[in-house]
């Protein structure tokens, strides 16, 4: 079964309008994680749409305007490490993703998630394992995801250039490491992963 064919299993059910919601930046070490619910149109299909960390950068960037330009509603949510640090990343990805379904200006039939069981969430909602490599929303809502926190953290890269986030986008690479360990953490990392306030990495 692609993707295409998946969603249209809920279009076929009744739903006239399908929210996928994805999120990026569970696992880096700095920078927030992000949210996005992508709602489609029945038969509203783009190609190319894939789980995001399947595809490369530049085809990422490419679809990522043709989502923009042919879903019915692109919303975001963001939230930061001073948060994450607070509540925890689980419980930040479930504000993020909440955050992004309220900035809804349309209200979908259904919203489809990558395994997020979202509590309270104002419209039907089911959820799927490894969802971004099952749904066609879901993995459009992974590519906006992804690469709105990659612009994210190229904008910090320019403010702390040190840690290279251009390339590492925070995530725990063993030059971003090394690089704690020489600088010790800036204001957009979280301190409470390990590592970040101690030099002992896994």
């Amino acid at each position: 079964m692609n993707l295409f064919e998946f969603d249209r299993r809920f279009f076929d059910d009744g739903a006239q309008t399908l929210c996928g919601v994805d999120e990026a930046g569970r696992g880096p070490l700095a920078g927030p994680v992000v949210a996005a619910a992508v709602v489609f149109r029945r038969d509203v299909f783009i190609d190319g749409v894939n789980d995001s960390k399947k595809l490369a950068p530049e085809k990422r960037d490419a679809l990522f305007e043709m989502i923009k330009s042919q879903a019915l509603s692109v919303s975001l949510g963001i939230v930061g490490n001073d948060i994450i640090d607070r509540i925890n990343i689980l419980s930040a990805t479930h504000l993020a993703a909440g955050k992004a379904i309220r900035e809804l200006p349309v209200s979908p039939d259904l919203v489809i998630t990558d395994y997020l069981k979202l509590k309270r969430c104002p419209f039907p909602l089911r959820y799927f394992a490894k969802g971004d490599q099952l749904s066609h929303a879901i993995a459009a809502a992974s590519i906006i995801a992804k690469v709105t926190r990659d612009r994210i953290m190229m904008e910090y890269h320019a403010l702390f250039p040190q840690y290279n986030f251009a390339v590492n986008k925070g995530y725990p690479t063993e030059a971003h490491r090394n690089a704690l360990k020489k600088f010790g953490p800036c204001k957009i990392h979280r301190m409470t992963f390990h590592g970040v306030a101690t030099d002992t990495f896994l």
